[in-house]
């Protein structure tokens, strides 16, 4: 299974289906006759998976936008006798339960979205855009953890009440696992990165524990990546409980155990100490130990 580079042959989304990819409106595209799914693309070679799951931060960037200019003119121009009407309208608005209540909805209505694009035409799957990601780079990248379940699940063609996957689909998502992008990142990477526990599980379900994952260009293996975050103990338990030899390099000699020791993660470095103990005399190209890091 390879990558499908950008093709040749590319019909420009244009701003209707953008907006229809961006908030998972199928309709608009069950509306379109004749439409050629495989090559809808923007500027950036993204198709229409990509558009959709990369949504979530630039939707999160204006609710936050939204909510900022509603409190200033709760604040700055609401007349005294609307202010307890206007904060009961705002507390409902920012209630916990029922942000959470919309994220789920909105989480149902991506799946079924993606679900349904993928039947309509498989090959979305492994096509890259212009960073030569594909749809599963950008779910883990963006912590989509029930969509990175869906596309392994369409990866292998898995039917729904099947226990175990054969042979040839476990190797059919492994490849699709491995794929790189032009920084020579996996989506497992990405999901260290994204520090996602969920994605990362769902990453390594299928993964051959002997499989050794390589740095990245910027010499980022992802045990590396996972180290720098705090908070990221449970992260690196999984992967060193997973691989048999776990690749733990960084850049400019570094270690994950660097890398935890840098980020004051006591609980991080306890965890790679108990698989790793050698690294404690590991030094980088400046000579350092992790210990120099932990003590300043």
């Amino acid at each position: 299974m390879e990558p499908q580079e950008p093709e040749e042959n590319i019909t420009h989304m244009d701003a209707s289906l953008y907006m229809a990819a961006a908030k998972g409106n199928i309709e608009e595209f069950n509306n379109k006759q004749g439409l050629q799914l495989e090559s809808l693309k923007t500027p950036n070679n993204d198709n229409v998976l990509h558009v959709n799951l990369a949504t979530h931060e630039l939707a999160a960037w204006l609710f936050d936008i939204f909510f900022s200019i509603l409190n200033l003119l709760l604040k700055k121009f609401v007349f005294v006798t609307l202010k307890p009407v206007c904060r009961s309208v705002e507390h409902l608005l920012v209630e916990p339960s029922l942000r959470n209540f919309i994220t789920m909805i909105k989480r149902e209505k991506r799946s079924d979205f993606i679900e349904q694009i993928l039947t309509k035409c498989p090959s979305l799957l492994l096509q890259t855009n212009a960073k030569g990601q594909t749809p599963l780079h950008v779910a883990a990248k963006n912590g989509h953890s029930a969509i990175v379940k869906l596309l392994i699940k369409s990866c292998a063609k898995a039917r729904d009440g099947d226990l175990e996957l054969g042979m040839d689909q476990v190797c059919a998502v492994r490849e699709m696992l491995r794929i790189t992008d032009q920084e020579s990142n996996t989506a497992l990477h990405e999901a260290a990165r994204c520090g996602n526990v969920e994605v990362v599980i769902a990453l390594l379900e299928f993964e051959d524990p002997d499989f050794p994952y390589s740095a990245n260009k910027k010499q980022e293996t992802p045990l590396y990546i996972a180290a720098r975050r705090r908070g990221s103990g449970r992260l690196l338990t999984l992967l060193l409980d997973k691989f048999k030899s776990t690749a733990h390099g960084g850049p400019h000699g570094r270690t994950a155990l660097h890398a935890a020791a840098m980020a004051e993660d006591a609980e991080a470095i306890m965890v790679i100490l108990k698989k790793k103990g050698n690294l404690t005399k590991e030094r980088d190209e400046d000579g350092h130990t992790p210990l120099h890091y932990a003590a300043h």
